[in-house]
């Protein structure tokens, strides 16, 4: 069974109700600090703690500004602070179906609504109709049974009518005895009309799933002391109602780690062994890291060690009886170890996790077994201390938890959404006056909020660009067109354009490359760089290859290209745009700034002398006193884009030749 829908409202920050939709496997809460990601996540834990221990209250729970006015009615009319809706699968409902005798449809949905008495009222649209009519089918009964049932419009209704009926018949006696004691099982519940709907919903329960919730409050401590830790539990088990003052989550925490070790607090006054306790608990955390270390790739030399031991020297309470020490040593540092909470936090949260969730799912079965009733996990910032690829290898974990449990976190990290599943995201934002609202409408919400989500989309763009293991690093997007463009024009020709498997990177500019270079040569990619020549050498470049971050057959320039009698050699001052045909480019340069330029055609002669041709139009706009852009110079993008989109007819014998040269030998340098 799912559950397909929240509806979470009046609660803290949230004043209006949120009707929120949850992915059968993974919802992902977005949104940035204080917006009620975790105000959402506490309305669902508290609505069905699977473990019982949390529930509404109006003091901390009903938003603050309403609060006097409710109170007022709150004993004869409780607002309802949480409505859960589930979708039983196929499986369970052919189950109900046969149990009921009804003809529940695939895709039923019912709700389950709690309010701030923490009441339970429940809502089932199912009638008594499909099971009177198979009942009619029966050919065994009498037509007067037939007839009432035919006419009946509940099972109480029928039931009632056949209350003082008379029949010889076995059938009409046997049916007459069902309905009264299926109408006599609801007698203790209140606003059922229809019985089918209750016996519905009685045979749904067991299957409807509770909420576990984890934060980082949770974590397992460095040391405990376990006298301390005893005498808490006895005043807890003493005072109930003030049992969370003395147990806090770290107590908890070690508490579930002794409970998974099969150890009691009692086992260290009764003259248990220290060798006993110690393997006991050992033997847990091994088992645990082992399933740590499944996930966790950033350092797979770590491993959890448990010590019990007394320290008289230590500071109260560890100075008196035993302390239990958790630390994690690292192998790749010959064996290093620390205290456990002075670690990696990400490590930390990890194991800490599996602790919890192992313990409470032996706490849900009385059997001591792993239980099997279904749950959805609620996840407060999960892995947020975690390096970023840590985070993206966490994703697999919460696909893995998803396998059985549906899971619900929250995140602002980019590396914790999957950019392909952004059907999963949920917007959380505080918005003034109305307070927290949850949607999944992506385009209406703040860009602050939905940043991570444009950070995941620009990650996965970014990688995706990268698809190739051969890259050619250019400047810009004038580069990445004509090249393009030529590389077909060339193979027209009947020569060799660039590689097929080859991607034209734009960095943005020379400053980049080595950012880039940096980037992608990590992962192991075939890299050539092709840039503007200004007439001297690339100090940056020049650094890349010293620091053997780059070869330096790999580094071209456009002026090695320009002239077809000394291929290879550097010359002159040489952008992209001087291998075209000057002639041909001034004439496109002109038809795409015709306004700007009075619609007149300017030709090579009218420019000043220089080596670069666009050096000399932005020379000849200065001088003349003509503005194309406010900043000056002109869109370089524009002209390329009109260049190669007629690149046929703007294109010479020597400039096919030249760019047929360039791609021979980035290509060879990229192989």
């Amino acid at each position: 069974m799912k559950l397909v829908r929240a509806t979470v409202g009046p609660f803290r920050s949230i004043n209006e109700p949120q009707s929120v939709s949850i992915d059968p496997d993974v919802t992902v809460l977005v949104g940035m600090n204080e917006a009620g990601k975790t105000v959402f996540l506490k309305a669902l834990h508290k609505a069905k703690d699977a473990l019982g221990k949390e529930s509404f209250n109006i003091t901390d729970d009903y938003p603050r500004k309403d609060v006097t006015a409710y109170r007022r009615r709150h004993e004869e009319e409780p607002d309802v602070v949480v409505r859960l809706t589930y979708r039983p699968d196929a499986r369970e409902i052919e189950r109900v179906n046969k149990l009921v005798g009804i003809e529940l449809a695939d895709g039923f949905e019912f709700s389950v609504n709690y309010d701030y008495q923490n009441q339970r009222i429940n809502s089932v649209n199912v009638t008594d109709e499909a099971v009177l009519k198979k009942l009619t089918l029966n050919t065994a009964l009498s037509e007067g049974v037939r007839g009432i049932l035919k006419e009946a419009t509940t099972i109480r209704s029928a039931s009632n009518k056949l209350a003082g009926f008379e029949s010889p018949n076995d059938a009409d006696t046997a049916l007459i005895e069902s309905l009264k004691k299926r109408v006599a099982a609801t007698d203790g519940a209140k606003g059922w009309d229809h019985i089918s709907a209750y016996e519905v919903l009685i045979n749904f329960m067991p299957s409807i799933p509770s909420f576990l919730y984890f934060s980082d409050y949770d974590l397992l401590p460095g040391k405990l002391n376990l006298q301390d830790l005893k005498q808490r539990v006895k005043n807890a088990a003493a005072d109930p109602a003030n049992a969370s003052k003395q147990i806090e989550p770290k107590h908890q925490a070690v508490l579930a780690l002794l409970r998974m070790a099969e150890v009691d607090l009692e086992d260290f006054d009764n003259g248990k062994s220290y060798e006993e306790l110690k393997s006991q608990i050992e033997a847990v955390s091994i088992s645990l890291t082992d399933q740590v270390l499944e996930f966790w790739k950033q350092n797979e030399d770590l491993e959890v060690e448990i010590d019990i031991r007394p320290d008289a020297s230590e500071a109260a309470p560890f100075n008196v009886g035993p302390n239990i020490y958790l630390r994690i040593r690292n192998r790749r540092h010959r064996g290093v170890s620390t205290p456990f909470d002075q670690r990696s936090r990400g490590f930390i949260w990890f194991f800490s996790f599996l602790v919890w969730f192992d313990s409470v799912q032996h706490q849900l079965d009385a059997t001591g077994k792993a239980s099997n009733k279904s749950l959805v996990l609620l996840l407060d910032e999960p892995a947020l201390a975690l390096h970023a690829l840590a985070q993206t290898d966490f994703l697999s974990y919460i696909d893995h938890l998803s396998e059985s449990n549906q899971v619900i976190y929250t995140t602002h990290s980019p590396f914790m959404v999957h950019s392909d599943r952004l059907h999963q995201v949920r917007v959380v934002e505080d918005k003034v006056k109305i307070g927290t609202t949850v949607s999944d409408n992506l385009s209406g919400s703040d860009p602050r909020t939905i940043f991570p989500l444009q950070a995941a989309l620009g990650w996965n763009l970014a990688q995706n660009l990268f698809v190739t293991k051969f890259n050619l690093l250019v400047e810009g997007i004038s580069e990445l067109s004509i090249l393009q463009a030529m590389s077909h024009v060339v193979e027209t020709a009947g020569g060799v354009g660039l590689m097929n498997n080859a991607t034209i990177v734009p960095v943005g500019g020379l400053s980049n490359v080595a950012t880039f270079v940096s980037l992608l040569g990590a992962n192991g990619l075939n890299l050539a760089v092709l840039h503007d020549y200004s007439g001297r050498s690339e100090q940056k470049l020049e650094s890349l290859v010293s620091q053997k971050l780059l070869k330096k057959k790999s580094v071209f320039n456009f002026s090695q290209f320009r002239d077809l009698s000394k291929l290879g050699e550097d010359s002159v001052a040489t952008d992209v745009e001087d291998l075209l045909d000057p002639d041909r480019y001034m004439v496109v340069f002109s038809s795409v700034f015709q306004k700007e330029l009075g619609h007149k055609t300017i030709v090579q002669s009218d420019l000043p002398p220089g080596d670069r041709i666009v050096g000399r139009i932005e020379k000849y706009l200065l001088a003349n006193s003509i503005k194309i852009r406010p900043s000056g110079g002109y869109n370089h993008y524009a002209v390329a884009s009109a260049m190669v989109g007629n690149i046929a007819e703007n294109c010479t014998d020597d400039t096919v030749a030249r760019f047929a040269a360039l791609f021979k030998d980035i290509n060879a340098a990229l192989k």
